[in-house]
């Protein structure tokens, strides 16, 4: 299986990204069985809070840039795919904890931001590595980073492509908390059984006042990015930036 799901607790699941080899990045099976992975959390009564994290040296590098999609356009696969997983952690009423152990880069940093909590490892870092490959955020990151750091900053972590460190992402309010690496995935559920100890009902119940509050929007930002990405793939620049990643080389962009 790409996705472990585990109890932790009576009260706590842990789910782990599963595909250690490719830094966690997503293909479509990984894609399905994180679905699975916090529909089930998601449903299971006895389950109050649930953890995300990366098996191996990666919390997420992203997209698989391997995976071959056959006939279906990127923008299906945003929104039916990507769209599907990272909406009931946006949709459930409980408290979702992203365990950040190691790079969380392009759709992996936005699976970390749409998580409501955050534990990063003292050598893992945030990345929107998009503009290095000629694509555009996605998945909701553009709603997502700009509603955490405000337009300006979000903007520029975007187009510079920026390794934001522990340290920076303290600073900006990226995460919560920053540990040392060791020590991510036991702060998170130890941080997760704490709040499934506190009343449940009103547990759900906040996270679904702030969320209401604060996502007005964040589906028209998702379509929004699909609709853009599947313009951006096409792009000569877009397979110069891949080519140019697999090589270990400098890209040359044409704006074409």
């Amino acid at each position: 299986m790409t996705v472990k799901y585990e109890m932790r607790s009576d009260a706590v699941a842990l789910i782990t990204l599963n595909r250690p080899q490719s830094l966690n990045a997503f293909d479509a099976a990984m894609r399905k069985d994180l679905l699975d992975a916090v529909a089930r959390a998601s449903a299971d009564k006895a389950v109050r809070v649930f953890a995300i994290t990366g098996e191996g040296r990666g919390f997420s590098a992203g997209a698989d840039i391997t995976d071959v999609m056959g006939t279906r356009t990127i923008e299906d696969v945003l929104n039916a795919e990507y769209g599907a997983f990272l909406s009931v952690i946006q949709a459930c009423d409980k408290p979702v904890i992203a365990a950040i152990n190691g790079p969380a880069a392009g759709i992996g940093m936005t699976l970390a931001l749409t998580c409501d909590l955050r534990v990063l490892g003292e050598d893992a870092y945030l990345m929107s590595a998009f503009a290095n490959i000629g694509l555009v955020p996605d998945g909701g990151l553009s709603w997502l980073l700009t509603q955490e750091v405000g337009y300006s900053r979000a903007y520029q972590l975007a187009i510079e492509a920026e390794k934001i460190s522990a340290k920076r992402c303290l600073e900006l309010g990226l995460v919560n908390r920053v540990v040392p690496n060791a020590e991510v995935v036991t702060n998170a559920v130890e941080w997760a059984q704490s709040i499934a100890e506190r009343a449940p009902i009103a547990m759900k119940l906040t996270k679904r006042t702030f969320r209401a509050a604060a996502q007005e929007g964040l589906r028209n930002a998702m379509a929004l990015e699909a609709m853009l990405q599947n313009v951006a793939i096409t792009t000569e620049d877009c397979r110069e930036g891949v080519s140019a990643l697999m090589q270990k080389r400098k890209p040359l962009f044409k704006g074409r």
